[in-house]
C-alpha cells in the first residue's frame, strides 16, 4: 500500500462570557438542534489565535483576545482536530451573518442545565472544560522557513495555577 499523507481539518472554538458570567453561544443553520461555543475552521497558514479572532468576528460580531488553550479534542470520523480556547471579551455587540448563524447569545449555563441547551457530548465537554479550566496552555505561531521566526505567542493568564 502506497503511503498518503494525512488529510486533518482543523477547528476553533472559543469561550467568552459577558460580566453576568452568562457563555455567549451561537446556533447555527446545519446544527440548529444545539447551542454551541462560536468558532470554525482555521484557513490555510493561518495561526490558531488569529481563527479564533476571525470567527468569532464574523459570526458574532464580537471583537475577542484569546487568553490560552483550554482543550484539544479530535473527531476521528471526519478527521477535524479542534482547539478550544478562553477567550476575553474586548468590544462589540452581537451581530449575526444569517446566512450562517440561527441565532447568538449570552446564556446562563451550568452543569444541570447544560443539557436543555447543548445537545451534542461533544460540545458538552468542550464547555465544560472551557469552563471549569483553571490554566491555560501557550501558544506559540511560528514561521520556520528560510529563519525562525515567532509570529505569535499567547503566555495564558499568569494569575492561574494549574
Amino acid at each position: 500500500m502506497e503511503y498518503q499523507a494525512p488529510k486533518h481539518c482543523i477547528s476553533v472554538a472559543g469561550l467568552v462570557t459577558n460580566e453576568s458570567g452568562e457563555v455567549l453561544l451561537l446556533r447555527t443553520h446545519w446544527r440548529s438542534d444545539t447551542w454551541e461555543m462560536p468558532g470554525g475552521n482555521v484557513e490555510l497558514g493561518e495561526p490558531l489565535d488569529e481563527a479564533i479572532r476571525r470567527e468569532f468576528q464574523e459570526e458574532t460580531g464580537i471583537v475577542i483576545k484569546p487568553i490560552g488553550i483550554t482543550g484539544v479534542y479530535m473527531n476521528t470520523t471526519k478527521q477535524v482536530l479542534s482547539v478550544c480556547f478562553r477567550a476575553q471579551y474586548i468590544s462589540g455587540e452581537i451581530k449575526i451573518q444569517e446566512d450562517e448563524i440561527v441565532e447568538a447569545r449570552y446564556i446562563k449555563i451550568n452543569e444541570d442545565n447544560i443539557g436543555q441547551y447543548i445537545t451534542r457530548p461533544q460540545q458538552r465537554s468542550r464547555l465544560l472544560d472551557a469552563m471549569n479550566a483553571k490554566c491555560f496552555i501557550p501558544f506559540e505561531a511560528w514561521e520556520v522557513n528560510p529563519s525562525y521566526k515567532l509570529l505569535h505567542r499567547l503566555e495564558g493568564d499568569r494569575d492561574y495555577k494549574c
